[in-house]
């Protein structure tokens, strides 16, 4: 069986229906905290089976002997580690054949980077077959409002020129489906950095917006404090807004701008470029 976790979240759901158009429903299970929100699935012939992060025990029956399973990373910062080491535990207690991981780019140094190292060190401490899926940005973090972006007019941000190799969630769930699906590939014990085939910065951005709206859209480069009280005053949590904001210092370091194909060559094809996907953001 191929077991996802974290189904019903915007990247496991491109997983799983990668998987179910390469293998019979049947042969796909999704563990998730909610049934209801996997009711279509399991409408659809996948196994749901309802786990709990938090409670270990919920996940004794999650995986099976030669199940090859990908553990998508969870979303409660913070709260990782022991999540993440309740699935690790289970996985290994079922012998599955393959774990694998959606890391982050290994030249991160930020804080957000801290859940996901731990998190590969028990995985490799388990002894269980792995990969690990380092994902770098999704170009979806900057363009979740695009046009609310072009309305106002300005890209906003601490990270100066920095570059952002980005790629749509659905190329890193396409290189996790070619991952689970690969048996008898090298898959195994394999550590891919995966990034867009391009690195742009902000101002990049920008133009790019400024070139399909056909409105001004210019980018302004503020300092980290400046930074962080422009999100906390949008609405997001101080302790969220503290952890974008010291990403963007990482994105100035140069930790996210790195091409080195891998993800190209998982999926077959160059990755969606940035302008292909401020286009259809801006359609949508």
């Amino acid at each position: 069986m191929y077991v996802v976790t974290g189904a019903t979240g915007q990247l496991g759901r491109l997983v799983v229906e990668g998987l179910l158009a390469k293998v019979p429903a049947s042969e796909v299970a999704v563990a998730v905290r909610s049934a209801e929100k996997a009711a279509d699935l399991a409408a659809r012939g996948v196994a749901v089976r309802v786990v709990d992060y938090d409670e270990p025990e919920t996940l004794a029956g999650a995986f099976a002997a030669g199940d090859r399973v990908l553990l998508i990373s969870g979303s409660e910062v913070g709260r990782r580690i022991p999540q993440h080491r309740a699935v690790v535990d289970a996985a290994k207690a079922a012998g599955v054949a393959l774990l694998a991981y959606t890391s982050i780019l290994g030249a991160a140094t930020f804080r957000l980077a801290d859940e996901h190292k731990a998190t590969e060190e028990l995985i490799l401490a388990s002894g269980l077959p792995y990969a690990f899926l380092r994902n770098g940005w999704y170009t979806e973090n900057y363009l979740g409002d695009a046009a609310g972006t072009v309305a106002r007019g300005v890209v906003l941000g601490s990270a100066g020129d920095g570059r952002i190799a980005t790629a749509p969630r659905g190329d890193y769930a396409d290189a996790a489906v070619a991952v689970l699906t690969g048996e008898g590939a090298g898959h195994e014990n394999a550590v891919y950095e995966l990034s867009g085939d391009a690195a742009w910065s902000l101002s990049e951005l920008a133009a790019e917006l400024a070139q399909a709206s056909g409105k001004p859209v210019a980018h302004r480069d503020v300092a980290p404090a400046e930074h962080l009280a422009a999100l906390v005053g949008a609405g997001l949590p101080e302790g969220f807004a503290e952890v974008l904001v010291d990403v963007d210092a990482g994105i100035a370091r140069g930790e996210l701008a790195g091409t080195p194909g891998d993800l190209a060559r998982l999926i077959g094809r160059p990755t969606v470029p940035l302008a292909e996907s401020v286009r259809t953001a801006l359609s949508s």
